[in-house]
């Protein structure tokens, strides 16, 4: 009888899940709640609050944030995974990674604006052309008279300068951002290319639905074209969950 074949080898992808698996810690906790403390509300694990992984306090200011925080903690099985707590690690960038560094990232967001997508048009097909100006144009015309100043619209990719009037007044906008919906308003704009996209969903002229439609004009065009992928389909998934909770904690922060 011939030896049975041995199992071909794990592609890296597949090494690399499976080495992430392993390390990840073990629940240790049976509960998980929110309860007020030091002016916010905080995580609570049993009776052990839930520090950051700079080993800060994780703490939110609204109880129905930190409810939401808490639900993540709660859905963890025998392990914890980072990777099904959007919520959490925002709230942990935000603490971690902002604090103390709001000037550069609201500096990043005014920069994203001063290239943003929606300004840089499709020449053709007519059909994209025309999907541009019907996910877009309403969202400039909105951010046009929000902002109080004018923006420039050009066909293809060569850069154009915006006006400093558009540049001052978006930095005016997120100049009063604490971290937290700084943070959020950051993942959105860097999920989506777009500032002016996120800035649309914290003032709510958009829907978290909307915004994501808008910021993948190109792409479902492509898609319809040419298909897709299993690969391309599992992470657009995983920013659509991130885009979710940075929608939710502007709303909830």
């Amino acid at each position: 009888m011939s030896e049975p074949e041995a199992p071909p080898p794990k592609t890296a992808i597949e090494l690399v899940q499976n080495a992430q698996r392993q390390q990840l810690p073990k629940r240790f906790y049976t509960e998980a709640t929110a309860a007020p403390r030091d002016g916010g509300f905080a995580i609570l694990l049993d009776d052990r609050a839930v520090r950051t992984p700079a080993k800060q306090p994780l703490i939110v200011p609204t109880e129905t944030l930190a409810a939401a925080l808490a639900d993540e903690w709660r859905a963890q099985r025998e392990t914890i995974d980072p990777s099904t707590m959007p919520l959490t690690r925002i709230v942990n960038s935000a603490l971690d990674g902002v604090t103390g560094r709001e000037p550069e990232v609201r500096a990043e967001i005014v920069k994203y604006a001063g290239g943003d997508m929606l300004f840089y048009r499709a020449a053709g097909p007519a059909a994209l052309v025309a999907r541009h100006a019907r996910h877009w144009d309403p969202i400039v015309t909105w951010a046009e008279k929000w902002l109080g100043a004018r923006v420039v619209l050009v066909e293809g990719l060569m850069p154009v300068e915006q006006a400093p009037a558009l540049l001052d007044a978006v930095a005016g906008k997120v100049a009063p951002l604490p971290p937290l919906p700084l943070a959020a308003l950051h993942v959105v704009t860097t999920l989506t290319g777009s500032a002016l996209l996120a800035l649309a969903l914290a003032e709510q002229y958009l829907g978290c639905e909307q915004a994501w439609a808008a910021a993948h004009v190109d792409e479902n065009h492509q898609i319809e074209l040419w298909g897709t992928d299993g690969e391309a389909q599992a992470r657009r998934a995983v920013r659509w969950r991130e885009m979710q909770a940075a929608a939710r904690i502007l709303a909830l922060s």
